[in-house]
C-alpha cells in the first residue's frame, strides 16, 4: 500500500488525494482494525481488584481479540444506575469523546444486563458490549476441538437468550398463513425457541463428552499413574511448560487464552516414575459464571487431580492477585484444598532474584523456574516427585542373587531409596507404583513409611 502512495505522490497527486487513496486502500484491504472505547468504574466502597490494572487487562483482552484501543474513561460511583450502569451525564460524556475519535465498540469491564446494553447503544450510537462479551469471542476464535466449540457456543447462546430483544425489537408480528392463521409468532419468540432448542441439544451433547472424559479417565486409572493438572492465570506459562517437560508440542503464545482445549501427556520423573501431565485452560479475573459452567467437562481433569500445580507469572507487578483470582475459581469447580505445588515462572525476566526470594518465602512449598530456558525445571521434577510419593508404596524386599533380571526391572519401574548386596539377599528399599506391586510381592518383607528415608 506505501508503494502505491509513493507512486502517486510522484505523480503530481495532491495531500487530498492521498490521503482518500489511502483511505480506500485500508477499506478495500479489509485491514482497519476494530476501534475499541473502554469504559470501567471506580468504587467508592473500595474493589477487590483496582481499576487501573483491571482496565490495563481489559486492553490486553481487546488486543487479543484483534481490537485497538484508542481511549477509555472511568467513573467513581457508589453503586450502578440501572439503566445505563454509568451515570447519564457520564455516557453521554464519553459517547462525545467516542463519536469524535471514531470509535466502532465501546467495551465495559463490568457485565452489563440486557436492558443496560440496549440504553447504552442508543447513547453511544455504536456497538456496546461487556467484558463478558469479549472474553466469549476470544474463547470462539481460540477453540480448535469439537468439544471446545461446543463449550463456547453454549456459553455464548445462553449470554445471547435474555439480550435477543436488543437484536430483534425493530421487527413487527408476523401475519399466519396457511395453517398458522391468527397474529402467528414474532421473530423475537421463533429465535427464542431455536435458541433454547440448540442450548438443550449442546447440553446434550456435552453430557457424552462428559461421559467420553469419564471413561478415558477411568482407563487412566487402571494404570494407576498419578494425574497433576498445570492450573494459573492466563498466560503464566503453563503451554510453555507442559511442553518443556514432556516434549508437547501445545500452542505457546505471549498472548491471553492462546489455548483452551486440553492436553495430556507423559512426563517420566527421575525417580522413574509416570505422571500423567495435564494443561488447562487458563484462569482470568472476573472469568465469567456461564463460561466456568460450560467447561465443566474440561475442568474435570482439575478437580479429579492428585496435584495441582498453580503457575504464577511472577515477573507480572500483579501476581498476588493473579494468584487469587485462580483460587477462587479453584473453590468456585469445588477444587479447593488439593495438594497444590506453587512453581513461580519467568524468572529468566529479572536480573536478580529479590522478588522470586520473595514469593519463596511465603510459600515454602514452591520452586522459581523459567519455562522457557528450562533454569529450575530440575528442582520442579525434584519436588514433583517429592509431592506424589504418598501415591507410592515404599516396600522394603529382598531378592536371591540370581534373581538379577528382577532387581533390574526393580530400578526401571520403582524409585531404588536403598540397595545392599552384602548379605545372602540383596536388600532393597523402593517406592512402587502399585500396579507393580504384584510383580514383586514374593520379595516384600515389609511396607514401610513414606517418611522413613528420603
Amino acid at each position: 500500500m506505501l508503494g502505491c502512495v509513493s507512486v502517486a505522490a510522484t505523480n503530481g497527486l495532491s495531500g487530498d488525494a492521498i490521503r482518500i487513496l489511502v483511505k480506500a486502500l485500508v477499506n478495500h484491504a479489509g485491514r482497519r482494525s476494530e476501534r475499541v472505547f473502554l469504559v470501567g468504574v471506580e468504587w467508592k466502597a473500595g474493589a477487590e481488584f483496582d481499576w487501573q490494572e483491571s482496565l490495563e487487562e481489559l486492553g490486553e483482552l481487546v488486543a487479543t481479540a484483534g481490537g485497538v484501543v484508542i481511549g477509555n474513561g472511568v467513573q467513581k460511583l457508589e453503586a450502578p444506575f440501572a439503566g445505563t450502569y454509568i451515570g447519564s451525564g457520564k455516557a453521554q460524556e464519553f459517547s462525545d469523546k467516542c463519536r469524535q475519535d471514531e470509535v466502532d465498540t465501546v467495551i465495559f469491564d463490568d457485565e452489563l444486563s440486557p436492558a443496560q446494553s440496549r440504553n447504552l447503544e442508543v447513547v453511544f450510537g455504536c456497538k456496546v458490549i461487556d467484558r463478558t462479551s469479549l472474553i466469549l469471542d476470544i474463547f470462539a476464535r481460540r477453540a480448535r476441538t469439537r468439544e471446545g466449540k461446543l463449550q463456547i457456543e453454549l456459553a455464548q447462546l445462553e449470554h445471547l437468550l435474555p439480550r435477543l430483544t436488543r437484536f430483534w425489537g425493530h421487527l413487527s408480528r408476523q401475519k399466519g398463513g396457511i395453517g398458522m392463521r391468527g397474529d402467528g409468532e414474532t421473530q423475537l419468540e421463533t429465535d427464542r425457541r431455536r435458541v433454547q432448542d440448540r442450548i438443550a441439544r449442546i447440553s446434550r451433547e456435552l453430557d457424552e463428552v462428559r461421559q467420553h472424559r469419564s471413561t478415558q479417565r477411568e482407563g487412566r486409572q487402571r494404570r494407576l499413574w498419578p494425574l497433576a493438572s498445570i492450573v494459573g492465570y492466563t498466560n503464566a506459562g503453563k503451554s510453555t511448560l507442559l511442553n518443556s517437560l514432556t516434549g508437547a508440542s501445545t500452542l505457546a503464545e505471549d498472548k491471553l487464552f492462546a489455548t483452551l482445549d486440553p492436553t495430556t501427556r507423559r512426563l517420566r520423573l527421575p525417580s522413574n516414575q509416570n505422571v500423567l501431565l495435564t494443561d488447562t485452560v487458563g484462569f482470568i479475573r472476573k472469568l465469567p459464571h456461564g463460561l466456568v459452567e460450560a467447561f465443566k467437562a474440561t475442568l474435570e481433569e482439575v478437580v479429579v487431580a492428585d496435584l495441582l500445580l498453580h503457575v504464577v507469572d511472577v515477573s507480572h507487578p500483579n501476581a498476588d492477585d493473579q494468584i487469587e483470582a485462580v483460587d477462587l475459581v479453584l473453590k468456585e469447580i469445588g477444587a479447593a484444598g488439593h495438594p497444590t505445588l506453587m512453581v513461580f515462572n519467568k524468572v529468566d525476566r529479572f536480573q536478580t532474584r529479590d522478588r522470586a526470594g520473595q514469593f519463596l518465602q511465603r510459600h515454602p512449598k514452591s520452586v522459581v523456574i523459567s519455562a522457557k530456558t528450562g533454569e529450575g525445571i530440575p528442582e520442579l521434577l525434584a519436588e514433583l516427585g517429592a509431592a506424589l510419593r504418598p501415591i507410592r508404596q515404599f516396600l522394603e524386599l529382598r531378592l536371591p542373587h540370581e534373581a538379577s533380571a528382577m532387581v533390574a526391572k526393580l530400578h526401571e519401574v520403582s524409585e531404588v531409596v536403598e540397595c545392599d548386596y552384602s548379605g545372602a539377599t540383596v536388600a532393597i528399599k523402593a517406592r512402587i507404583q502399585p500396579h507393580h506391586r504384584a510383580e514383586f510381592d514374593q520379595f516384600v518383607v515389609q511396607e514401610l513409611a513414606n517418611g522413613d528415608a528420603s
